[in-house]
């Protein structure tokens, strides 16, 4: 296969392209950095902005299948700047993969496009989109999960959309150092009872679903297409438990201090307001969203991506926190 990666140097991307080249794929990525490291492995690389539909019609082409993980990620922060990376850059992508005839379009979504603030049980894909949005990124990501859905067309382009829940593992640049930041400050508090269950996934098993996804398009996409799935490491965990495991691996002290949701959810909604008035555009200490995500349980049934991509876990829990133990050991 000769498979186009947007977002080649994020967390996801690179390892996608990791996979893509171990596995004697042709590989071409798209961002807006250079990253020597991958074209080392035998990636071709396309420099520029997916905003740009000139950019697109231009450079997505010349290959049979593309995956979309480019994306702004985060809870706070202008409108325009997650619609137009999230919503706007995905139709320039799928106008370019139609008007090119490229065949199928794995795109990157997450499963915050269904959460609504309450708690999430073993959902599958049946539970609908919100009605009601906390913050800009889920709602322009299932915008965006939309259109692509919207444009499968059995025959020409054929499209699925992965929802992989709190990417982890070894260079990850975002969930761990955050957590690890906050603990090390002493901002990180336990919100709620402490006892929310969440499903994560490591970056390894993330990238083989993408994997996964683009060969049952390829070889089935009647019963692969036009549909999301929940991606996740078949393994729900305590959240709190998680993020201890997490600080005790990174050195810092787990969070010991508690604060009650409902009061964490009232702040977060005052500051959401202070910070809008007074037109800060760094992120709020707290917020409804993260308030809701870092208490309520949240963990989903990946029977759809198992039973119709053939979707399988990689890594186990156990197996992903020693490499990431290790990795810690090493470079230090």
């Amino acid at each position: 296969m000769r498979v186009l990666v947007t977002g080649c140097g994020g967390f996801l991307g690179r390892e996608i392209v990791r996979q893509l080249r171990d596995r004697g794929d042709d590989v071409v990525g798209i961002s807006r950095g250079q990253y020597p490291d991958l074209k080392k492995i035998g990636m071709q690389h396309r420099q520029g902005d997916l905003r740009d539909e000139a950019f697109c019609r231009a450079n997505i082409c010349d290959v049979d299948a593309v995956v979309h993980t480019a994306a702004v990620a985060g809870v706070w922060g202008p409108w325009e700047h997650f619609y137009s990376i999230n919503k706007v850059a995905t139709d320039h992508v799928i106008s370019a993969c139609q008007s090119s005839g490229i065949r199928d379009l794995v795109f990157t979504s997450s499963p915050s496009v269904t959460f609504d603030g309450e708690h999430q049980r073993n959902v599958n894909e049946s539970v609908p989109y919100p009605t009601k949005w906390l913050c800009h990124y889920p709602h322009t990501k299932a915008l965006a999960e939309k259109a692509v859905l919207r444009a499968h067309a059995p025959g020409t382009l054929h499209t699925l959309a992965l929802r992989p829940h709190l990417i982890w593992g070894n260079e990850d640049p975002h969930i761990i150092p955050r957590v690890l930041d906050r603990a090390r400050s002493g901002r990180l508090r336990i919100v709620g009872d402490g006892k929310n269950i969440v499903d994560t996934v490591h970056v390894i098993n993330a990238a083989a679903a993408h994997l996964d996804a683009l060969d049952a398009l390829a070889s089935d996409p009647q019963t692969a297409g036009g549909r999301a799935y929940f991606v996740a490491q078949d393994e729900p965990v305590s959240c709190w438990d998680w993020i201890g495991q997490l600080c005790e691996i990174g050195g810092v002290e787990p969070p010991r201090k508690t604060i009650r949701y409902g009061a964490a959810y009232r702040v977060g909604g005052i500051l959401e307001a202070a910070y809008k008035v007074t037109a800060r555009k760094s992120e709020p200490p707290m917020t409804r969203f993260v308030a809701a995500q870092l208490a309520k349980d949240h963990y989903f049934d990946i029977t759809a991506a198992k039973e119709r991509l053939g979707y399988r876990v990689r890594i186990t829990m156990a197996e992903g926190l020693e490499q990431l133990s290790r990795s810690v050991v090493s470079s230090s």
